[in-house]
C-alpha cells in the first residue's frame, strides 16, 4: 500500500532534494492508469471529511501498576505471565498492551508496569478491582489511572473553595407504598403501548397511571422489590422509578441485550448478550456485564462460548441457561454463583472475584440452587459408574464451603430442588427406576434446615406410580400441595410438616380427588390456593381454603396462560397473552373467586404485578394487629361503605340516564309513525285503521283451458284442473304440521354436519388439540377407519343382495304373467273433448294388440 502524502510533504522533499518545484509544470506530469502514488486530489480531501473519524481516546484506557517485584531478566517471563493472568480476568488487553520498564544498567524491573485495555471502562474496573491488591506479604498492588497523573499535575498551588449546587430533590422511589386506599399497581404491554395502572378493585376498573408508546423493544420487568421497572432496548438497558411520572433513573449500555436480571437487593443488574459467530461451526459467543443500579458502573464482564455457560438450568436462547449467575445470602446481595464443568464458582461481590480465588469442585455437578435466606447452596450429583456411585444431594454452607448435610440417593432417574420461602424447609423430588428399569416412581426428601442436623424425612405417595405434576410449598408456612396422577383429572394432595401436636413430622392432611388442574398458586400470605387448568385445560380456576379444606369459588378464564397474585394476596390476575390469537386481556379476581372486572386486549404481550418490598413491622406487631383487627377495619369499613354507597348512586343515575334514552328513542319513533301515517293510509286505498286485522279477503277465480292431443288415441281428450289465486292482505295460516317438518329437516341438516365435523375432529385431530379443546374422553382411534370400512362392505353387499333379490322375484321372460295377469286393466275410450269438466282417468294397462297396432301398424290407422 502506498504511502500517502501531502503537498506540504512533497515541498519538503523537493527541498531537501534541491529541486526548485516552480520550475516544473506538474499540469504535464501523468500518472500511470489506476495509480495516484498516495497523493490525494483537491476534491478527495473534500469527500474525506465526511468519513467518521477514529476518535483518540488518550491514555484513559492504561492503567500503572506500582510496587511489584523487582526481577532480574530470568524472571522477566514468570512475573509478566503472572500479571497478566491477573488482569485478563478483568478485561481484554491490546497485543502488546503490557508493558514493564527495565533499568538498562541493573538489567531489572523498575517495580512498576503499565496496561492497556480496549475501553476507558475496562482500565477503570481493573483500578478498581487490583488496587490493594496482595500479591505477596511484600508486594501490594499500587494502581492508578495514567491520566491520574496528568491530573494531579495541573493541581493550583493555591486553594479554591469548590462550587456548591443546590439541592434538587430526586424522585420518591417509595411514594407508590403510601397510597391512601393501600392500592397495589401493575404494569402491562400491549401492541405498541406499555402501561402502568393501579388496581381499584372498590371502582371494579383500573386507573391509568401512565402510559407511553414504544418504551420498551422487547419485554419490561420490575425488580424484586418494585422500586425499578426495566426497559430492554438494542443499545442496551434502562430503568426507571417513580410514582406516576416514571423518570429515567440510569442507563446501561451493553449491545444487542436479550435478557436482563436484577440481583435480589436490587443492587446490580446482569445484562446478557448472544452473538452470531462468524464460522458455523462456531458456537454463539456471549457477553454478561454487571452494573451497580444506581451509578451505573460495570463491575464485572464476562466473555466466552455459549459451550462455557450452558451446564444446566433452563434453556432460554442460544442453548443458555437462564439466568446463568443465581445470588445468593438473601437480600444483601452478597454472593452470586454459576456453575461450570465439574465446579461451582462462586463470587463475592465486594471484590466480584472469585471466594478464596478458586471455585467449588464438585465432580459431576448438574444443578444447584441457593437457599432463599442463607448462603447455603444445594447441589445434586447424579450416579455415576453405572450406578456403583450413588447420587447424592448436598447442602454447602458459604463462605465456609464447609458440607452441612449430605443424602445419598440410589436408582435415581432425575431430581428437582424446591426451596420454602423463607428457607425453613428443602423438598427434594426424586425420580427412581424400578427393579426392571423400565419405569419410574416418584419420592420426596424433606430436609428441615433450621433444626439440628438437619433431619430428612422420606414420603411417598400412596400410590407411588403417579405421576408428580406440580409441586409448591406455602409462603411463609409449613404445608405444601403436590399434584399427582396420569389420567385427564389428577389428585391433589395437600401435607405438613407439622402434626396436630406440634410434632416435627410430615403429615397428611387430605387429597382432592379428580381435579382439572395442572399448576399451583399459593397466596403470598399463605392460606388460600388456587387450582389452575392452564393449556389443554382451557383456564379452569378453583379457589381452595387450605385452613378450612373447602372450596370457595370456581371459576373460568377461557385459554388463560398466566395466573398471578397481588404482592398482598388479596387478589389474583389471570390473563391471557398474544400465544393465542384470540380473547387476549386479562381478568381480576379476589382472593375468594369473586371476578370483579374484566379488561380485553388486543396484542396483549405483559401482565407484571409490582412487587412490595418487605414489611418494616416485626412479628409481635403483625400478630397483635391480626388480634385487634376489628379495631383496625372500622376505618377501612367505613371507606368500603362509602366506596359502594358511591357506586350505587353511579349505577342509580346511569340508569337513569338510559330510561331516558329509551323513552327519547320511542318518542321520536311515535312521531315518525304518525307522520308516515297519510302514505299508510294510500298504500290501504284510503282505509283509515293501523290495525292489520280490520280488512276483508277477496278471492279471484281464474278458469285455463289446456287441451292436447291423446297420442294413444286420436279422439282423447283432457282439460287442466282449475286454478284458485287469492288476492288480499291477510297471509294464509300456516300448516302447523308443515312448520314442525321444516324445522325437523332444518335441525336433520345442522345435525349432520356437526356429526360429520365431530367426526372428522376425532378421526384426524392430534391428542393435545383434543385436550385443549376441552374433549377428554372418546373411543379408540381404529374405528374412525372401523366403521366407515364395515359400511362400505355392507353397503357394497346389500346392493348385490337387492339385485339378487329382485332376480328371485321376477317371473321368468317365458312366463305368460309377463303380457297380462288378472290384475290388467283395459283403458276408457277416449271421447271428444268438450267443456263439461272430467275426472283424470285411472292407471290402467295397454293391451299387447294396441300396443303391436301403434308400433308396427300403418301410419294412417295410427
Amino acid at each position: 500500500m502506498a504511502l500517502e502524502i501531502s503537498m506540504e510533504g512533497i515541498e519538503a522533499r523537493a527541498r531537501e532534494l534541491g529541486v526548485d518545484l516552480s520550475t516544473v509544470d506538474l499540469d504535464s506530469v501523468t500518472l500511470p492508469a489506476g495509480e495516484d502514488f498516495g497523493i490525494l486530489s483537491d476534491d478527495e480531501d473534500l469527500l474525506r471529511i465526511d468519513d467518521p473519524m477514529e476518535l483518540e481516546m488518550g491514555f484513559a484506557n492504561v492503567v500503572v501498576v506500582d510496587n511489584l517485584p523487582v526481577v532480574p531478566p530470568e524472571k522477566f517471563e514468570k512475573l509478566e505471565n503472572v500479571i497478566r493472568k491477573i488482569y485478563s480476568q478483568i478485561g481484554a488487553i491490546k497485543e502488546g498492551g503490557l508493558w514493564m520498564p527495565v533499568n538498562p544498567e541493573t538489567k531489572k524491573t523498575y517495580g512498576y508496569c503499565f496496561i492497556e485495555y480496549n475501553t476507558p471502562q475496562e482500565a477503570e474496573l481493573a483500578r478498581e478491582k487490583t488496587n490493594g491488591y496482595k500479591l505477596d506479604k511484600s508486594h501490594i498492588f499500587a494502581v492508578n489511572m495514567f491520566d491520574d497523573f496528568d491530573k494531579y499535575m495541573k493541581v493550583p498551588d493555591e486553594w479554591m473553595p469548590a462550587e456548591i449546587k443546590p439541592y434538587t430533590p430526586g424522585e420518591n422511589l417509595q411514594k407508590w407504598l403510601a397510597d391512601e386506599k393501600a392500592r397495589d399497581q401493575f404494569v402491562i404491554r400491549a401492541g405498541t403501548f406499555t402501561e402502568v395502572y393501579w388496581n381499584d378493585a372498590r371502582q371494579k376498573m383500573p386507573e391509568l397511571v401512565f402510559q407511553k408508546q414504544y418504551w420498551t423493544d422487547s419485554f419490561i420487568q420490575w425488580s424484586p422489590l418494585g422500586t425499578y421497572l426495566a426497559t430492554v432496548h438494542r443499545q442496551g438497558s434502562q430503568v426507571w422509578g417513580g410514582d406516576d411520572k416514571f423518570e429515567r433513573l440510569m442507563r446501561f449500555a451493553h449491545a444487542q441485550v436479550k435478557l436482563i436480571d436484577f440481583s435480589p437487593g436490587e443492587k446490580y443488574l446482569v445484562t446478557y448478550s448472544s452473538h452470531e459467530p462468524s464460522n458455523p461451526r462456531d458456537t454463539h459467543r456471549v457477553v454478561l456485564n454487571i452494573f451497580d443500579v444506581r451509578t451505573g458502573k460495570v463491575m464485572r464482564d464476562f466473555k466466552g462460548s455459549a459451550d462455557e455457560f450452558s451446564a444446566s438450568g433452563n434453556i432460554s436462547v442460544s442453548g443458555v441457561s437462564w439466568p446463568i449467575f443465581r445470588w445468593g445470602g438473601g437480600k444483601d446481595d452478597k454472593y452470586f454463583a454459576r456453575l461450570g464443568k465439574n465446579v461451582i464458582s462462586v463470587y463475592e461481590t465486594e471484590t466480584f472475584s472469585l471466594l478464596d480465588k478458586k471455585s467449588l469442585k464438585v465432580e459431576n455437578v448438574v444443578d444447584f440452587c441457593w437457599s432463599p435466606t442463607d448462603p447455603i447452596i444445594a447441589l445434586f450429583v447424579p450416579e455415576l459408574g453405572g450406578g456403583n456411585q450413588p447420587a447424592r444431594v448436598s447442602l454447602v454452607q458459604i463462605p465456609g464451603k464447609e458440607e452441612l448435610r449430605q443424602k445419598n440417593l440410589f436408582s435415581v432417574s432425575d431430581c428437582k430442588m424446591y426451596w420454602q420461602n423463607s428457607g425453613e424447609y428443602l423438598a427434594v423430588q426424586v425420580d427412581r427406576y424400578t427393579k426392571t428399569k423400565k419405569s419410574t416412581y416418584t419420592g420426596f426428601e424433606l430436609f428441615r434446615i433450621k433444626e439440628r442436623d438437619i433431619p430428612i424425612e422420606v414420603l411417598e405417595l400412596d400410590n407411588k406410580n403417579d405421576k408428580i405434576i406440580a409441586f409448591a410449598w406455602e409462603p411463609k408456612g409449613h404445608r405444601f400441595a403436590v399434584i399427582h396422577g396420569d389420567g385427564p383429572k389428577p389428585d391433589i394432595s395437600f401435607y405438613s410438616m407439622k402434626t396436630s401436636n406440634n410434632i416435627s413430622r410430615v403429615s397428611k392432611l387430605t387429597t382432592l380427588k379428580g381435579k382439572q388442574a395442572n399448576a399451583l398458586f399459593w397466596s403470598p400470605g399463605g392460606r388460600f390456593i388456587v387450582f389452575a387448568g392452564l393449556k389443554g385445560f382451557n383456564g379452569q380456576l378453583e379457589f381452595y381454603n387450605v385452613d378450612e379444606l373447602e372450596t370457595m369459588a370456581t371459576g373460568e378464564h377461557f385459554m388463560a396462560t398466566d395466573i398471578m397474585w397481588d404482592p398482598t394476596g388479596r387478589y389474583l390476575a389471570s390473563a391471557v397473552t398474544s400465544v393465542h390469537e384470540m380473547e387476549n386481556g386479562f381478568q381480576i379476581w379476589s382472593f375468594s373467586g369473586k371476578q370483579l372486572y374484566k379488561v380485553s386486549k388486543d396484542h396483549f404481550f405483559q401482565f407484571l404485578w409490582r412487587p412490595r418490598p418487605p414489611s418494616l413491622l416485626t412479628p409481635e406487631k403483625e400478630d397483635e394487629i391480626a388480634k385487634n383487627l376489628r379495631k383496625y377495619s372500622k376505618k377501612y369499613e367505613q371507606e368500603d361503605q362509602d366506596a359502594f354507597n358511591q357506586l350505587s348512586e353511579q349505577e342509580r343515575k346511569r340508569r337513569k340516564q338510559l330510561q331516558e334514552e329509551w323513552g327519547g328513542w320511542v318518542a321520536k319513533w311515535k312521531q315518525l309513525h304518525e307522520e308516515e301515517r297519510p302514505y299508510r293510509m294510500e298504500l290501504r286505498d284510503g282505509e283509515a285503521s293501523d290495525d292489520e286485522e280490520e280488512y276483508d279477503t277477496k278471492e279471484v277465480e281464474i278458469e285455463e283451458e289446456a287441451s292436447r292431443r291423446c297420442k294413444m288415441q286420436s279422439d282423447a281428450a283432457a282439460r287442466s284442473p282449475r286454478q284458485t289465486v287469492r288476492v288480499g292482505g291477510r297471509r294464509p295460516t300456516a300448516d302447523p304440521s308443515r312448520g314442525s317438518s321444516e324445522a325437523y329437516g332444518f335441525v336433520g341438516s345442522i345435525a349432520a354436519v356437526a356429526a360429520a365435523a365431530a367426526y372428522l375432529a376425532w378421526a384426524y385431530l392430534p391428542e393435545p388439540w383434543l385436550r385443549f379443546l376441552g374433549v377428554t374422553y372418546y373411543p379408540a382411534r381404529h374405528w374412525a377407519l372401523a366403521v366407515p370400512s364395515l359400511l362400505l362392505v355392507a353397503a357394497a353387499q346389500g346392493m348385490v343382495l337387492y339385485m339378487a333379490s329382485n332376480f328371485l322375484l321376477a317371473p321368468a321372460p317365458t312366463c305368460l304373467a309377463t303380457i297380462s295377469d288378472e290384475f290388467a286393466r283395459e283403458p276408457a275410450a277416449c271421447g271428444t273433448a268438450t267443456r263439461e269438466e272430467k275426472p283424470i282417468e285411472a292407471i290402467s294397462d295397454i293391451g299387447i294388440d294396441k300396443i303391436n297396432n301403434l308400433m308396427f301398424g300403418n301410419a294412417s290407422s295410427n
